[in-house]
């Protein structure tokens, strides 16, 4: 690789809807990765779809190597007019801690500052708290979810109008 990071050679575009089946892929083995979730995922199978609303929608982004692997995805969702809710971030697990979903928060908190929005929401499980701090997120509250307690986070990315 001759000094050249394999991270540095990712490139994030728009996932296109033949995408989704790997996308779908990716979901279920990255949520089953974590032995604390496994058998809460497992016994509930329909929260292993991957809803492809997002990939409709233009919402979902993907990380590719430069052969045009996919390695992970994050789906934004307006949820007001200056808010961005953090929907999905998912990575390939064998990827996992190789700066793929930092480089894909990046990308979401680029496209989020282009259009106006103010900050990004995420409901972060245990076991991705600590990367959400890492990247700049703040702990609101608690909130209970389907599959235990989780942690609604924010990351301001820029100042609101007026302000």
């Amino acid at each position: 690789m001759g000094g050249i990071c394999a991270v540095e050679m990712i490139r994030i575009r728009t996932a296109q809807a033949e995408d989704v089946p790997v996308l779908r892929g990716i979901y279920a083995r990255a949520s089953l990765a974590n032995q604390g979730d496994r058998e809460a995922l497992q016994a509930n199978p329909d929260a292993l779809v991957l809803p492809a609303d997002g990939v409709a929608e233009g919402r979902t982004r993907v990380a590719v190597t430069a052969q045009g692997t996919i390695l992970g995805f994050a789906t934004g969702v307006p949820i007001e007019s200056s808010t961005l809710e953090l929907e999905d971030l998912f990575v390939e697990p064998g990827w996992m801690r190789h700066g793929i979903a930092t480089r894909l928060v990046v990308d979401q908190i680029e496209r989020a500052r282009r259009s106006g929005i103010v900050r990004i929401r995420v409901t972060a499980n245990p076991h991705a708290y600590t990367f959400y701090r890492a990247v700049g997120f703040a702990h609101l509250h608690d909130i209970d979810t389907p599959f235990g307690t989780g942690s609604r986070m924010e990351l301001v990315v820029a100042a609101a109008e007026g302000v």
